[in-house]
């Protein structure tokens, strides 16, 4: 090669083949382990790295990169738009002094909508803020998943975010799951449109993967939605998937929608398929599911990276969380990785354990060819995306000018109206007119005296808003608190004191719906009834006043009872044969 003359792989007019196999010729086995492991880094409101002395999930960043040749992190936390950009740079910085300069790829979870779960989204902070994937979903729009996730790339790529670790794509058939909430709902052919617009909005213009899109890594495959009693494999109590109505196709339906938009990355969930034709092990070391279903009868060849913290325990928000290896409890922690491997993964995420890849190879445990593959995935990606040339480094002042655009604020808020639900509305009582006297709960009273005239009693109310969340019962331990499970009823005492207002003046219920509710009194007794899934007070009130026009409907059921629920089976939708409000339910009132 003459002298001056750029590696083949740095030469953006060589084809992408030839550049990932001249990279990958150049690379040390220690090198290419590195990029099989997708872990955090967190950033703090002030713009600083976490360090390990405050609980930062991970290594700091430099020794990540440097010592352990990793280039594949999720952000967690949020700073300023120029904040986030200038801490991508440095990493950028940081990736380009190493040996061959591989390019850093950071990916997030959802950060544009109101859920606060440091396991699974953020809330919006700086970003534009939408409704919920439920909120979505209830739109039926498929043009507005486009234009939203269109917003969502422009926002992540002024920051250097360049993998989605979404959209959700799980059923929501057990209404108890915690995670139902970033899901599109219940429905199969829903949820296959509303993909195929977001996978089309991520990836932009040019319609598909390209240096100006952002990779959705679609999860959580293949479906978690049939939990066993609606319990989260996040926890050991949760690690049962199971298919009693026989419907596992039917959660399989939106994967290959994704796959047939484009789809680039995959991730399975931490389940454990019971009672199927697949092993009982956990998704992510199951052959059959990733390298037979996946892989073979459906044809996917991009990303398959693992959910987070499949190997090594750990400790997290200061609970001590076991690995998710259900059904390869007993194994080692090499051995689990190797399990993984056979089965067909690409990445590890939540991990920072190369030194167990260079191990197994050594040992003649894996064979280098078997990483090969996997690295030529992961290498592939980053070229496509443009990192390796113009897309390296973002600029901080753009940054600053298009997270959080008013353009793209205006268009959340409406978003928030379109979504909302109107469940009942005798009389109707909505919309309202004038200034009535207002009874809240759970509103801001600065913002509901914009629209009304605020009293301290019911009893002096022409009107009362009572602002509620779904109910669910709470965890003990500091991570599981996030996760709202268990019974979806409310107590007795939280009942009768919500029924005493709904019997003292009429009134409208605004209930956030994370999960389907089971609340017929509520919905008998109440004048009017809301659903919300995911709205700012001023949108709620904008409704009740006919400021804006609501068309969402139901994504899911609304069960008659917890016994309908413990009695149902998990996998099967719309099982209900007498909800309170069936799927597909809403009137549209005002605006």
């Amino acid at each position: 090669m003459p002298a001056g003359t750029p590696a083949p792989y740095r030469d953006r007019e060589q084809p992408l083949r030839t550049r990932v196999e001249d990279l990958l010729s150049r690379m040390t086995l220690r090198e290419k382990a590195g990029l099989l492991f997708h872990t955090m880094v967190m950033i703090r409101p002030d713009g600083a790295w976490a360090s390990d002395n405050e609980q930062a999930p991970a290594a700091p960043p430099h020794t990540m990169i440097d010592a352990l040749a990793m280039n594949h992190f999720s952000v967690l936390g949020s700073a300023s738009p120029r904040q986030m950009a200038e801490r991508h740079n440095e990493l950028q910085a940081m990736a380009a002094d190493t040996r061959l300069g591989i390019p850093v790829t950071l990916s997030t979870d959802p950060r544009h909508a109101f859920s606060d779960n440091p396991g699974a989204a953020m809330m919006a902070g700086p970003f534009s803020q939408w409704p919920e994937s439920l909120g979505l979903a209830a739109t039926r729009d498929t043009d507005l998943v486009r234009r939203f996730a269109d917003t969502v790339r422009r926002e992540y790529l002024a920051v250097g975010l360049r993998v989605a670790l979404h959209p959700q794509i799980d059923l929501a058939t057990e209404p108890r799951w915690a995670r139902a909430v970033g899901t599109f709902g219940e429905d199969a052919d829903l949820t296959s449109r509303l993909v195929s617009a977001y996978i089309a909005g991520l990836h932009g213009p040019g319609g598909t993967l390209g240096k100006d899109s952002v990779a959705a890594m679609v999860k959580h495959f293949p479906g978690g939605g049939p939990q066993k009693d609606g319990e989260d494999p996040h926890f050991a109590y949760g690690r049962e998937q199971i298919y009693p109505g026989g419907r596992f196709d039917y959660h399989l339906a939106p994967f290959r929608a994704a796959i047939a938009a484009g789809a680039t990355q995959m991730m399975p969930y931490y389940g454990m398929p019971v009672g199927t034709e697949y092993e009982e092990i956990g998704f992510g070391f199951n052959k059959g599911i990733i390298s037979g279903l996946l892989r073979e009868q459906l044809g996917f060849d991009g990303i398959v990276c693992t959910d987070w913290g499949l190997i090594s325990d750990t400790e997290f928000m200061g609970q001590s969380m076991p690995a998710r290896a259900w059904g390869a409890e007993d194994l080692s922690e090499a051995e689990r990785v190797r399990r993984a491997l056979e089965a067909g993964v690409d990445q590890f995420g939540g991990e920072h354990r190369p030194e167990l890849v260079v191990g197994l190879v050594e040992s003649g445990s894996v064979g280098e060819d078997r990483i090969d593959a996997s690295v030529r995935r992961l290498l592939s990606e980053k070229f496509r995306l443009g990192l390796f040339d113009e897309r390296r480094y973002v600029d901080p002042d753009a940054a600053e000018e298009t997270v959080g655009a008013a353009g793209f604020r205006a268009e959340g808020a409406r978003a928030q109206r379109r979504a909302i639900v109107v469940l009942k509305n005798d009389g109707p009582l909505l919309p309202r007119s004038g200034r009535p006297r207002l009874y809240v709960e759970g509103v801001l009273p600065e913002a509901a005296a914009e629209y009304a005239d605020l009293v301290g009693d019911p009893a002096q109310a022409d009107l009362a808003l009572l602002r509620i969340d779904a109910p669910y019962e709470p965890r003990t331990g500091m991570f599981e608190q996030f996760f709202h499970a268990g019974r979806l009823e409310f107590a007795p005492g939280r009942l009768g004191e919500i029924l005493s207002v709904l019997d003292r003046v009429p009134t409208v219920v605004a209930i956030h719906l994370d999960r389907p509710a089971v609340i017929p009194e509520i919905a008998g007794r109440a004048r009017a009834l809301i659903g919300l899934f995911g709205a700012e007070d001023r949108a709620l009130l904008d409704v009740l006043f006919g400021r804006a026009r609501p068309e969402g409907r139901l994504p899911f059921q609304l069960p008659r009872s917890m016994e309908e629920v413990t009695s149902g089976r998990p996998d099967v939708p719309q099982e209900s044969s007498n909800p309170v409000f069936p799927f597909g339910h809403g009137l549209g009132v005002g605006g």
